[in-house]
């Protein structure tokens, strides 16, 4: 075994973090009986020689080795071996992919690394030794079964024969999971191979009508509508979750009733990984049904109706798993899509009662991050904080599992976030208790409008015995954040104590966060004024442009603050500075009508938001529609995620911004969210959405009327959502 592993010469190659001189012990280590050393030899192929999916030449010399062991029905754990190998051999560079991480044309990094190069080598290498994957189909580890499906799909060079060992081994393959591999295997095959398509979606169409197993008909479905959308049947919500009813309710598979084995601690990344899968799986008949939903939903694509429609059947299924996976499914549809989601929200509500608790956490994440649109749960959400915890009645005096960071705290944020006033008088227990409230919580305090104002005096409190030392920041940015929110003039003396005593680190944050909330305590803070005046001097533009928005705020001195605010217009300043600037003189409006000419030289900035900045400003100061509304609709078009901001102004426009009118419009009727993202997603991602969608239907509104640009006024809290933060506004 590993023969010749001792010729190649290890330390003149590399992987991610240096000589290679250490692989031939991994190699070892993956065909040894001991399982410890096993699962530390994956671990380290995937940690440094596999690094992130990157291929050096220590990945390219292992390949030999990593093939022999596969063969070798003697060595045990195969199948990961297997996934290894799949995905070093099975990566697909496209055109843009050529250059990966180099100048342009060359695929080569600062490092000497030659990516592109080494993924068509190791895809070269690993099927020319794809052979040995066609024996593993019918191995006597289920586990080896399980992964030999996908490597022959995406490794093998003749597909026309892979295709036809596959559904000939699905007459016969006992294992539920590695029958649906199977099918995935199929359907992967149609997709890379054009000549192979037409004939293999004719299969999978027989086998969604024609199988015994009902979670095989879900996975041939599922690879249908996957590799030929055209084909999904019109009766689509109906036959899945006719199948899913039929899953739940099959009798239970005999597992042979042999002892499970010893638990293995998970010491390596790939062993947290599988302790992970298996808690995800722990208690479920058939954990693999959310996968194929999950390939089932990819491919309905934006058919967003009938996704709502599955999803909203899973969540009334007696099964807490389909309703688990329902919400998760949901979470990443509701966060792409635009849609009617008011069922589907209520239905989620109501998970909260359930006493699964894994239910619970799932249903609580969800509804943390819809912000407005949280609503039709918030009667669930209202009364799952009162009954406390397990659905017993909350204990008299004090919310003390509101703070931190508990499945509690989640329900309070979504009904906060949601604007709901029953969150003022749970947040104002969790603010007289002795412990960390959860940062957020104050965040959505704006978005509670009037109903919090009774907040202020315990925020007070708790900035009052905020230490100032280096964690200042981090304690007090949040009680000033809802302190403004609160327009708790009360507190100004502990403002100020902050503003005085702030020590060195971070100083310019908390003077900025401290200015801020002075500003909108408003005249209230008249006794502020001489701080709020030397901090017009600060070094940092976004202390003496916030601390200058405050002084008007406070005072209604244009003269006093303009030229502040000009000056960080001036060549010299970085953009940023820039566009400090001219948010607060477009805050103060015709009164700052002097900086007009500061203003226009950024409307041809290269940098985008410098132009829309100065646009939306000199549009507030002056009213000069035909320098502004080019740049700000132009700017619309470049970069979707400044649409907000812009869309903010020609509200405020009104008829002047007729000519947006189409682009309105547009974005109302578009089905995708303007800042939707393949694989990433922020918290507030579905809220600034919303708050899009609610600012162009009020310009639509307001292009109706006629009120001249100077008697326009700021959209007022009626007309747009609340509920912002610095990490999503």
């Amino acid at each position: 075994m590993l023969t010749g592993i001792e010729e190649v010469d290890w330390a003149s190659l590399g992987h991610a973090y240096g000589p290679a001189d250490d692989v031939p012990a991994l190699l070892r280590g993956l065909a040894s009986p001991d399982p410890a050393e096993r699962e530390a030899g994956l671990d380290g192929m995937y940690g440094a020689v596999h690094h992130q999916g990157d291929v050096y030449d220590s990945t390219l010399a292992c390949i030999p080795f990593l093939l022999e062991l596969v063969a070798d029905p003697a060595v045990q754990d195969r199948g990961g071996i297997v996934e290894l190998l799949t995905s070093i051999g099975g990566i697909e560079l496209d055109d843009e992919d050529d250059d990966l991480d180099g100048p342009a044309g060359t695929g080569v990094d600062d490092d000497g690394f030659v990516p592109a190069a080494n993924f068509a080598m190791a895809a070269a290498a690993v099927a020319a030794g794809a052979d040995v994957f066609l024996g593993l189909v019918d191995d006597a580890d289920p586990e080896v079964r399980l992964a030999a499906p996908v490597a022959l799909a995406s490794l093998h060079p003749d597909p026309a024969r892979v295709l036809t060992l596959l559904r000939e081994r699905l007459t016969v393959e006992p294992d539920t999971e590695v029958r649906l591999a199977l099918v995935e295997a199929v359907g992967r095959i149609a997709l890379r191979h054009a000549s192979l398509c037409a004939e293999t979606v004719d299969w999978l169409a027989w086998l969604a009508r024609a199988a015994h197993d009902p979670g095989l008909r879900l996975a041939a479905l599922a690879q249908l509508a996957r590799c030929c959308p055209g084909r999904i049947p019109d009766d689509i919500v109906g036959r899945v979750t006719q199948l899913l009813e039929e899953i739940r309710t099959a009798p239970e598979p005999d597992d042979g009733g042999g002892e499970p084995g010893p638990a293995r601690m998970p010491v390596t990344l790939v062993g947290q990984v599988r302790e992970l899968l298996e808690e995800h799986a722990a208690g479920r008949r058939t954990p693999w049904t959310e996968e194929l939903l999950r390939t089932l939903h990819g491919a309905l694509d934006d058919r967003v109706d009938d996704r709502i429609a599955l999803i909203t059947a899973q969540l009334r299924s007696p099964d807490p798993g389909q309703r688990s996976d329902a919400i998760w499914l949901c979470g990443g549809l509701i966060r792409l899509w635009r849609g009617r989601y008011e069922e589907v929200v209520r239905l989620v509500g109501e998970q909260l009662a359930d006493p699964d608790a894994r239910l619970r956490e799932a249903a609580t994440s969800f509804l943390e991050r819809l912000f407005e649109r949280a609503a039709p749960a918030a009667d669930a959400l209202a009364g799952v904080l009162a009954r406390g915890p397990g659905g017993a009645p909350a204990a008299p005096g004090g919310l003390a599992e509101l703070t931190g960071r508990t499945g509690r705290d989640g329900a309070l944020l979504a009904l906060a976030r949601s604007g709901d006033a029953r969150a003022v008088p749970l947040l104002a227990r969790a603010l007289e208790g002795p412990g960390e409230v959860r940062r957020e919580l104050l965040y959505a305090v704006d978005g509670l409008g009037p109903a919090a104002a009774g907040l202020a005096p315990l925020l007070r409190r708790r900035l009052a015995a905020v230490e100032l030392d280096e964690d200042l920041y981090e304690r007090a940015a949040p009680l000033l954040y809802a302190l403004a929110a609160v327009r708790g003039g009360q507190a100004l003396p502990e403002v100020l104590r902050l503003l005085r005593g702030a020590p060195e680190h971070r100083r310019a944050w908390v003077r900025e966060a401290a200015a801020r909330t002075l500003g909108a305590f408003g005249p209230a803070a008249g006794e502020a004024v001489p701080e709020l005046r030397e901090l017009l001097a600060a070094d940092s533009a976004t202390v003496s442009t916030t601390a200058a928005r405050a002084l008007w705020e406070v005072e209604g001195d244009a003269d006093a603050v303009v030229p502040v605010l000009v000056r960080w217009l001036r060549p010299g300043a970085s953009g940023a500075d820039r566009c400090a600037a001219a948010q607060a003189l477009g805050a103060i409006g015709p009164a700052a009508a002097g900086a007009a000419r500061a203003l226009r030289p950024g409307l041809t900035s290269r940098d985008l938001w410098e132009r829309v900045r100065c646009a939306a400003a000199l549009w507030r100061v002056s009213g000069e529609t035909e320098r502004t509304l080019p740049v700000l609709l132009a700017a619309w078009e470049e970069n979707r995620h400044a649409r907000v901001d812009i869309a903010e102004c020609l509200a405020e426009m009104g008829p002047a911004a007729a000519e947006a009118q189409l682009s309105i419009l547009t974005e109302l009727t578009r089905r995708r969210r303007h800042n939707a993202r393949e694989g990433a997603s922020g918290s507030h991602d579905i809220h600034q959405d919303e708050k899009l969608l609610t600012l162009c239907r009020a310009a639509l509104a307001r292009m109706e009327r006629r009120t001249p640009w100077h008697e326009a006024r700021p959209l007022a809290d009626t007309d747009r959502p609340g509920g912002r933060d610095p990490d999503g506004a």
